[in-house]
């Protein structure tokens, strides 16, 4: 199984943003809306053995986990405004403020309330984590085989308590070059390498 986590900042915590503006109205979402086209699209077709866990952080309502699976999921198209309509309708869904348990939002969608402490936690017991920073070791190093958990962020760094938080768990820490790459053109690349090692 691959796995992504993928931190986002300012990503808003409630359904109230226009699928019209997704940039400005919705904390950045659109950059966590093309890293779920970048994990599951295929031409033609879309990746089965693959998950995606998207960390809210913004206002109103923080945190937010919305998890996407591959095997499960139905109604993902590649466009930004629908995928988007499919987080909003996520967001709608009424939790528990004391309850981390995931609901289900449509097939292959659930949302929680865990945070990015306990998305590492949970995915650590079950996955190899692997860091994705600059100055990292070299991604010939990763096995394939490996059930592998990728952390990255949105349009921000981590911040030193988040890189303290993920230090915790011992991850291996993995560069894809000195350039820093937008997220979703990250998870093409990772999937990308991991696709020919396996070939």
């Amino acid at each position: 199984m691959r796995r992504f986590i993928v931190l986002g900042h300012r990503a808003i915590t409630s359904s109230g943003f226009s699928l019209n503006d997704l940039c400005g109205s919705a904390g950045r979402l659109d950059v966590l809306i093309r890293c779920i086209n970048s994990t599951f699209f295929l031409s033609h077709d879309m990746r089965r053995d693959i998950e995606l866990y998207l960390v809210l952080q913004g206002e109103p309502d923080a945190p937010k986990t919305i998890s996407l699976r591959g095997d499960e999921l139905k109604y993902l198209n590649p466009d930004e405004r629908s995928t988007g309509a499919l987080v909003r309708n996520a967001l709608m869904k009424k939790m528990d403020t004391a309850d981390n348990t995931e609901i289900r939002s449509t097939p292959g969608i659930y949302i929680s309330r865990d945070g990015f402490k306990d998305t590492l936690e949970k995915l650590s017991k079950i996955s190899t984590l692997v860091y994705l920073k600059e100055d990292g070791g070299s991604f010939d190093s990763i096995n394939p085989s490996k059930d592998l958990t990728f952390i990255l962020s949105d349009d921000k760094n981590m911040s030193e308590e988040e890189e303290s938080e993920i230090s915790k768990f011992h991850p291996e820490t993995i560069s894809l070059g000195t350039i820093s790459y937008h997220s979703d053109h990250c998870i093409t690349i990772v999937l990308w390498n991991l696709d020919n090692k396996i070939m």
